[in-house]
């Protein structure tokens, strides 16, 4: 009986240390992942909304097609 108690109270320990592990892994991603987010959000605010077309010069200001 002292054998079966003594397991249980390992096993029982055992899932405690591997639940505070996976806590402390899950918040590191979540770190990890709010800063790739506002990473890119930076990237993403810093393009102009609106392109700027070419005024002038040999690219992108004159269109040559045949038929």
């Amino acid at each position: 009986m002292s054998d079966s108690v003594e397991s249980l109270v390992g096993a029982a320990t055992g899932l405690q240390n591997y639940a505070q592990m996976q806590e402390g892994q899950n918040t590191l991603l979540r770190k990890v992942l709010d800063g790739q987010s506002n990473t890119i959000l930076s990237l993403v605010n810093s393009v102009p909304s609106v392109p700027q077309l070419a005024t002038s010069g040999m690219v992108g200001t004159q269109l040559h097609t045949t038929a």
